[in-house]
């Protein structure tokens, strides 16, 4: 991933490009051209990703009470094609699409948050959201997203605390009364992001879900900024 000026983004309708990578709106699906040099060591990353929602989400949500913050679930359910020739890797399977947007930058709303998400045997998803505001408030909810795209809120889960992650940002998740949640495996572990594979169960259903945890605390640190650019380089 690299940081790029401003004469390296464009966007239309159905487009947007940033340097060589872009993505775009083909007829029922979203294609994610992947043309990047990866770091620190700097090896070629080209491919294709296909997603095509399955779901359409049918709301955005305020993730604190100003509404300086928001989410949207944009495809709760998704099948997903990645094919890559550099490295040579093709994958496919169920996925998931949401955005965050805000009018202030993430690290001046929270100073953590915790999410997953499972897919449902009957087609609905389950999603879990929670953390802690700035000002000291928590949010959370718990969402189950059907087939028509229509989130109905829920009751909130029982927590589960989750064992550190390598660089000690906790991790917290959610499970049926009872219930645990066991790792299977850390796809990411940084100094204030992991993303990780569970074993959980929810809402009656042992589930395999995707789970998050960010720690905005830990990423507006002076070392873990100076840190930055060597993973995600600044292009003029």
């Amino acid at each position: 991933m690299t940081e790029r000026g401003r004469d390296a983004l464009h966007r239309d309708r159905t487009t947007l490009s940033i340097g060589p990578s872009h993505i775009r709106w083909d007829d029922q699906a979203m294609i994610i051209e992947v043309d990047e040099v990866a770091a620190l060591l700097p090896f070629r990353v080209r491919g294709r990703i296909r997603l095509e929602p399955q779901v359409l989400g049918q709301r955005r949500f305020r993730l604190d009470p100003s509404g300086r913050h928001v989410w949207e679930p944009l495809a709760p359910r998704a099948r997903v094609e990645v094919d890559l020739a550099q490295p040579g890797l093709k994958w496919r399977g169920q996925g998931y699409l949401d955005a965050n947007h805000g009018s202030e930058p993430l690290e001046a709303g929270f100073a953590d948050w915790q999410w997953s998400r499972a897919h449902l045997a009957g087609g609905d998803t389950a999603v879990i959201y929670e953390g802690q505001l700035r000002s000291g408030d928590k949010f959370g909810m718990a969402l189950r997203i059907g087939n028509d795209g229509n989130a109905e809120v829920v009751e909130m889960p029982e927590p589960v605390q989750l064992p550190r992650t390598g660089w000690w940002v906790n991790r917290l998740t959610r499970a049926d009364a009872g219930h645990g949640a066991r790792l299977r495996a850390t796809w990411e572990d940084t100094p204030f992001y992991s993303r990780t594979a569970l074993a959980t169960r929810l809402f009656g259903e042992d589930v395999m879900a995707v789970h998050e945890s960010l720690s905005l605390d830990r990423f507006r640190s002076p070392i873990v900024q100076w840190m930055l650019p060597f993973r995600m380089p600044r292009r003029g």
